[in-house]
């Protein structure tokens, strides 16, 4: 039987160990299926039976994401990425073992820690006229340079300024690691996107920074939700075993 795998957490955090998939009541998982927590080792991985006929729909994405966000209620939780599927037992199994490591370092580093995210809108001062975003002129040339040498400049000043505010807000929240990313948008502008992890303990401080920022931030559109499991400080050097 073949496994779709939603996070990894402890056995201790059901209740007791455990040698067999244990049924995990009140809770479905993709497309309605039931969720069992699989035992290996001191770990239990969160998963459902899973048939494979052709590509996961969206909505699997919605299911997943919520099957994860339970778990995180009540344990520290690994995710996995979406659409980890394991062919049978000694596929699943021989992945936990391969990253048995990686998993108790993490699981003891994320221990009592959730995820904030940060939504940065600025809109981009530099951008004066709608011609400066134009597409590039197709033949080389004087002006083709000219173009290149100009969006080359604007690029380089939004990334200057996507530091220069990441570097204010990590001052304003104080997090215990931040994962940041930056793109251009289409409505003139670019949007920041933040993952702090911070400890559970803190939301209620993290949350009045985050108001405090607004007031700060001139100029910039912030958004925030969470908490949420940890999905942006995973180890990177996980053993893919399928």
């Amino acid at each position: 039987m073949a496994w779709y795998a939603y996070c990894i957490t402890e056995q201790t955090s059901l209740g007791a160990r455990f040698r067999r998939p244990l049924p995990i009541e009140n809770l479905r998982g993709l497309g309605g299926t039931p969720v069992f927590a699989y035992p290996s080792g001191e770990f239990a991985v969160i998963v459902s039976p899973y048939v494979r006929d052709g590509q996961l729909q969206q909505t699997a994405i919605l299911d997943h994401a919520r099957v994860v966000s339970e778990c995180f209620r009540t344990a520290t939780v690994l995710p996995f990425k979406f659409g980890t599927i394991f062919d049978n037992d000694e596929a699943l199994r021989r992945s936990v073992r391969a990253n048995r490591k990686a998993f108790m370092e993490t699981v003891s580093r994320l221990r009592g820690k959730a995820e904030m995210h940060l939504k940065l809108f600025v809109r981009d001062g530099w951008v004066h006229t709608a011609s400066d975003d134009a597409a590039l002129p197709s033949t080389a040339g004087g002006e083709y340079l000219t173009r290149l040498r100009e969006k080359a400049f604007r690029d380089r000043e939004r990334q200057s300024k996507a530091r220069t505010l990441s570097v204010q807000v990590h001052k304003l929240f104080h997090p215990l690691e931040a994962d940041v990313t930056c793109k251009k948008v289409d409505s003139g502008g670019m949007l920041i996107d933040i993952a702090h992890l911070i400890d559970h303990q803190s939301l209620e401080k993290y949350q009045n920074r985050y108001n405090s920022a607004t007031r700060q931030l001139k100029g910039c559109q912030l958004t925030v939700s969470g908490p949420w499991p940890p999905y942006h400080f995973m180890p990177g050097n996980l053993r893919q075993i399928s």
